[in-house]
């Protein structure tokens, strides 16, 4: 997950993916789990319900962009209930401050009781000043003005938008004034702009010492105290946060800021926190601070001519991904950028070729995991979306939602089971899914095609004595590393919104072990079938046709390893974006309120975006692509609620709420990328609704005024591939800088080895690293260096600025 913020000089980002494990929990009886993953008090994704279990494994990954500010990533398990509302057993929450000390590990976390007075979120904002006031009877008292003018963010309260209200106190050791504001009806975003007034020192402590200045003992020990609450009516009142100003911080200066919400000291404290039992996660959490793209010019020029580097191992890139400990930190960037730059096929065929060179033999072509083979992954990953969906979506769904029994393991049939039947199953899964595959070629995007053409000739330049290697090279990606691993695990490839149950996780094993082997050149012999492990696979594969699968094999790797053109426009089939469940208003024909936001399934694709009554049915209402003027987000105050936006089109706007901010970002984002290139898109929008004759923006009576409000600029980024080179950039600068002290050991050893043709020093630190040009990389290391060095700069620079900008209490 990630977020950005955006102001004149820079962009800050982060980013976070969570994967829940096992947990446990009190050992009474056996209970149905789910795990949600919340930015403060708000949910953003939940995980399937596993049911029956004291220790339930979810085994789900998500990866998503935070796009707002946060305090607690929380991740909360429930006990599924039927009849009544799901029971929380208890939480885990990580403070933003401390993600990265757990990012990339695994980490087990007790969980901890639920409390209400911890459950906060939002900020709110106050103008704090102190006053010197002369009584009717000449002396001097000081007086504390406190101005709550607004919140932001507060919570929802039972999915609606609360009644907030505030308490603000002057606290001391023996005092405790309370004054109170009014309730604001149905808003999370309250407006309040009200003032109290507060004696901080009683006329009566008059002296002349004391004339021009609060006495000390007063001012160190009285604070400001604002308590959110949301008003119950007939019920209690719930608290929502708290904030806590000491007076003396004041001194005689005016003084303003926002202030994040807080819980109360004895919010979240138990003694039974070990029967809860514990969650374990895996966080991959990243914040970058994107400066505007021109600081990143030379480090990106830099990178995006390795490919022309000779020898390979000598250019920016490579040096990238052979100092990181994990390569995998090093590739997403590196790939992401050089895709977004039409940069990646030259380099993969440069590090293939290298790779190829240490490879003896050509039955083990491309079956590590090389530089060349994990950007090939990631590529796969990130232009074969589509491609999968088109392919397997269609036969996953069917397994899925109407599963057969497959299981073919002696040992792990039920009883009742019948093997002959599950192996008729499993076989006509295997024949639909390879059917779906081999006929799918006409689809592979044509990047996964160039770089398959260049992997299949650099093989059989390598082997050329061995006629299978230029099939093997490319099958070994296509099917080993792409569509078996697709099968095996869908939600991963958003094929299906959730993990599998177990039977069906086990069938789509099965069926993506078949695959794999039947993708693989020759390994249908009978040489070759007799080497498997499982004899229960090897008797299932004796009822393959050999020369049948062989021929369809060939033929498919022969059509996606082509570089001829099958789809000249590359979009002639409509590229499906984005999918899923939203609520929308109805455009003007009922009165404002709940009965005019309706449930509807909303899908976007390259040419259309369309809502339905229901997934799968036919569209109600249809907007063509290059019909979308604007897509913005829409105030709050408009309706009431929460993540809302609007796409502006030929009629009456289209109102969109979203389940949470995540995905309402995700929306918008989507829909800004595929209407970025319209030509008649708009300059300005009313960030409010038009009601009851005005549009509350602006107030203006015209409907068909022009906008108050400039549009969000375009999204810099592909319609199919979403990337931001320059916070790719920024992520390999961070890369660089963290393994700066190994990049300037390369450097010493490189100079060493060219000028002395000597030992090379502490051999632990690059001994497994390739130097075949000392002369080459050390003048590309140092290159790297000086460039990260400018960066650092430019980011020192930024820090202080944004240092001596910020405020006691701001954000």
């Amino acid at each position: 997950m990630r977020g950005q913020a955006q102001d004149e000089t820079s962009r800050e980002s982060a980013g976070a993916a969570g994967s829940g494990a096992n947990e446990s929990v009190l050992p009474n009886k056996m209970r149905d789990f789910f795990c949600t993953i919340n930015l403060d008090q708000e949910e953003v994704f939940r995980t399937q319900v596993v049911e029956k279990s004291l220790s339930p494994y979810f085994g789900e990954e998500f990866y998503f962009e935070i796009p707002r500010t946060f305090q607690w990533l929380s991740f909360y398990i429930y006990d599924k209930s039927v009849l009544q509302k799901d029971l929380r057993v208890g939480k885990v929450a990580i403070k933003k401050e401390d993600l990265c000390n757990y990012t990339g590990k695994e980490n087990w976390f007790m969980l901890q009781p639920v409390d209400s007075n911890s459950e906060v979120q939002g900020k709110v904002h106050l103008e704090l000043k102190l006053n010197e006031l002369i009584t009717d009877n000449g002396s001097v008292c000081q007086q504390l003005v406190v101005h709550i003018k607004e919140c932001h963010g507060l919570p929802l309260i039972n999915g609606q938008n609360c009644d907030p209200y505030a308490t603000v106190s002057l606290v001391g050791p023996s005092r405790n004034d309370q004054k109170k504001t009014k309730v604001k009806k149905k808003t999370s975003n309250p407006q309040f702009n009200e003032t109290f007034y507060f004696e901080v020192t009683r006329s009566s402590s008059y002296t002349k010492k004391s004339q021009f200045q609060v006495e000390e003992e007063d001012i160190e020990k009285l604070e400001v105290r604002v308590d959110l609450w949301n008003n119950g009516n007939l019920v209690q009142d719930i608290f929502l946060g708290e904030i806590k100003v000491p007076v003396k911080v004041l001194r005689n200066d005016s003084f303003q800021a926002w202030y994040l919400l807080q819980p109360r000291e004895n919010g979240n404290k138990s003694s039974k926190t070990d029967d809860l039992g514990s969650l374990r996660l895996n966080i991959c959490y990243t914040e970058d601070c994107v400066l505007p793209s021109e600081y990143y010019v030379s480090l990106r020029n830099l990178l995006l001519k390795s490919s022309d580097v000779q020898p390979i191992s000598a250019s920016a890139a490579y040096i990238l991904c052979e100092v990181c400990r994990d390569k995998y930190d090093a590739v997403l960037p590196l790939v992401r950028l050089l895709l977004h730059h039409h940069k990646l096929v030259p380099f993969v065929a440069a590090v293939a070729e290298l790779d190829l060179k240490d490879t003896q033999e050509a039955n083990t072509v491309f079956r590590g995991n090389s530089l060349a083979t994990r950007c090939v992954d990631e590529m796969m990953k990130i232009v074969g979306k589509h491609y999968l969906k088109v392919t397997l979506k269609a036969v996953i769904d069917e397994i899925c939602e109407s599963p057969k029994p497959c299981e073919i393991d002696p040992i792990k049939l039920r009883e009742g089971d019948n093997a002959e039947i599950n192996m008729e199953n499993l076989r006509y899964y295997v024949d639909k899914v390879f059917r779906e595959i081999v006929q799918s070629s006409i689809s592979c995007p044509t990047l996964m095609c160039d770089v398959f053409y260049s992997l299949r000739h650099l093989a059989a330049k390598r082997f050329p004595n061995d006629p299978h290697v230029q099939y093997s090279a490319v099958s070994s990606f296509v099917f080993l590393r792409f569509f078996a691993v697709a099968v095996v695990s869908p939600h991963t490839f958003h094929l299906r919104p959730h993990h599998p149950d177990a039977q069906t996780s086990r069938t789509l094993t099965l069926i993506s072990k078949a695959i794999q082997t039947l993708g693989s050149w020759g390994s249908l012999t009978k040489s070759k079938l007799s080497s498997f492990k499982e004899t229960f696979m090897c008797e299932f594969f004796k009822t393959f046709q050999e020369d049948k699968f062989t021929e369809s094999v060939k033929k498919f790797l022969d059509d996606v390893s082509s570089t001829e053109s099958k789809e000249p426009s590359g979009l002639s089939e409509p590229v499906h974006l984005k999918e899923g469940e939203m609520y929308k208003r109805a455009q003007g024909r009922t009165r404002i309120g709940k009965k005019n936001f309706k449930k509807r399934w909303f899908c976007l694709t390259s040419r259309e975006f369309t809502y339905h009554k229901q997934q799968d049915k036919e569209p109600i209402f249809t907007i063509p692509i290059k019909n979308i003027l604007a897509v913005e987000k829409l105030d709050e105050s408009s309706f009431n609620k929460k993540n809302m936006f609007q796409v502006l089109h030929g009629e009456k706007p289209l109102y969109i709420q979203a389940n949470n901010c995540v995905e309402a970002s995700e929306w918008i984002e989507a829909l800004c990328r595929v209407t970025r290139c319209n030509q008649k898109r708009l300059s300005f929008y009313h960030p409010s609704a038009f009601l009851n004759g005005s549009w509350l923006c602006c107030k203006a009576t015209v409907e068909n005024t022009v906008g108050c409000a400039r549009c969000t600029a375009d999204v810099p980024a592909d319609t199919q591939i979403e990337i931001d080179g320059d916070r790719e950039t920024e992520r390999i600068y961070s890369l660089f800088t963290i393994n700066m002290s190994k990049l300037q050991k390369l450097e010493e050893a490189c100079g060493s080895i060219a000028v002395y043709q000597g030992p090379r020093k502490e051999p632990d630190d690059y001994s497994n690293f390739t130097i075949e040009d000392s002369v080459a990389t050390f003048h590309t290391l140092k290159q790297i260096i000086d460039i990260v060095e400018k960066l650092n700069e430019s980011h020192e620079k930024y820090r202080k600025k944004r240092s001596s900008s910020a405020k006691y209490g701001s954000e």
